[in-house]
């Protein structure tokens, strides 16, 4: 078997985002939780995997990135991906800009592009600004993230600063002309010492005139968008054959961790609708208080009639407010292992339908979970799909589960999630 596009994600919610949209592409696609011990028995085109990067150090997420690489070098992999937010967000060392050079190095490669856009999502590039939604990238919300605020939206100047490589631009002029001017603006990029370039993108048109300039280039970093223009370079054109997943059955739950914006208007929705939520209050786990316990007491008997939300979703100045008295590391961390010890229990309970909020919870959530792969199916909304995986703590059946980004998602998403076949 050779896999065609070999791709690394920065996080779990962010892997099942770019496969989501191969699949939809007409790629078969399979995510790895973390780098499989050995090869891959699956038939597939695509292989994502899924990393918990973002945050970590930079010299932690670059060794991570380059097993992946070896791995997926291993399989056959003809392009390698390095896929990271659409909302572009990192820490100021890292981790886009170390990665993008440690996987350039070990490739061989002296060019390649960046972007973040999805337009399907609101996440548009124009003259070098990431724009999320009506408005530039820190004026969103995404200025107060609490791992990662996002305070330029100026794509140049915030991978410049993680990168010892000269960061230049692609601009829309140029690529509305399409994949030849893209090429020769490459080439101009390439022989004044660029190394990396910010491309822009405010429609799928975009992103597919881009794609056909990419098929040579044996690196390319961007958000997921930029997927939808790469199978159709390996011959493969969009099937529904390519998102089918065994019949979804069992109880139904929700768990949150994301504070974002989306997240909360999702959770007010949820339970304006009138299903049952449980909020989870940090201190009280802070306070020794066996909050996973009282959690799953209370959905015991809720879950068989309908979707129960589990969530520690919250506005940013109560974030804030918790932060200042555990630290942001801590009680961060302290809430994905509760979210994810939650998670655990109401799949041990019966649950084969799971949504789960948030990056950095998805991560601690799937990994609770004993998933080791994921087959990836239908799309629930833009970036987010239902997958269908083997759970250790499902005892040998089946789990379908969905891993949403914080940003991502219509308002009624927690909902809706449970009508897609």
């Amino acid at each position: 078997m050779t896999v065609l596009l070999g791709c690394i994600a920065d996080d779990f919610t962010g892997a099942t985002d770019l496969a989501n949209n191969l699949v939809r592409a007409g790629m078969r696609v399979v995510q790895t939780i973390g780098v499989p011990a050995g090869p891959l028995a699956a038939e597939v085109d695509a292989v994502v995997v899924a990393l918990k990067s973002r945050t970590i150090a930079p010299a932690d997420a670059v060794a991570q990135s380059l097993a992946a690489l070896r791995w997926l070098q291993a399989e056959g992999a003809r392009q390698i991906y390095f896929k990271y937010c659409s909302t572009f967000d990192s820490t100021p060392e890292g981790n886009i800009g170390p990665v993008t050079e440690a996987l350039m190095d070990a490739l061989a490669t002296d060019f390649t592009i960046a972007t973040p856009a999805f337009p399907d999502n609101k996440r548009t590039v124009f003259k070098g600004y990431l724009f999320a939604g009506e408005v530039l990238l820190n004026e969103s919300g995404m200025q107060n993230h609490p791992l990662t605020p996002m305070t330029d939206a100026n794509l140049v100047r915030v991978l410049q600063t993680q990168t010892r490589r000269k960061v230049g631009l692609i601009d829309h002029a140029v690529v509305a002309r399409g994949a030849q001017a893209i090429e020769e603006r490459i080439a101009q990029l390439k022989a004044e010492g660029i190394g990396i370039a910010i491309v822009d993108a405010v429609s799928n048109d975009d992103l597919l005139r881009l794609g056909p300039a990419l098929a040579q280039m044996p690196l390319v970093t961007a958000g997921s968008g930029v997927a939808i223009g790469l199978p159709s370079n390996f011959g493969i054109a969009p099937s529904s054959a390519a998102s089918a997943l065994p019949a979804a059955s069992g109880l139904q739950a929700v768990v949150s961790g994301s504070c974002s914006l989306a997240t909360n208007r999702q959770a007010q929705h949820f339970i304006a609708s009138g299903r049952p939520a449980l909020a989870i209050d940090p201190l009280r786990i802070a306070a020794g208080v066996d909050v996973v316990a009282e959690a799953l007491a209370w959905a015991a008997p809720l879950v068989e009639s309908g979707p129960v939300l589990v969530y520690s979703t919250a506005e940013s100045g109560a974030v804030k407010s918790v932060q200042g008295r555990l630290g942001a590391p801590e009680a961060g961390a302290m809430v994905e292992r509760t979210i994810a010890a939650i998670a655990r229990g109401l799949v041990a309970h019966g649950v084969r339908q799971l949504v789960v909020a948030g990056g950095e919870t998805s991560g601690a959530c799937v990994q609770a979970l004993g998933i080791a792969q994921m087959q990836i199916g239908p799309q629930i909304d833009p970036g987010v799909p239902w997958c269908h995986a083997s759970a250790a703590a499902a005892g040998g059946e089946g789990l379908h589960i969905a891993l949403k980004s914080g940003n991502f998602g219509t308002d009624d998403f927690f909902a809706k999630a449970f009508t897609v076949p």
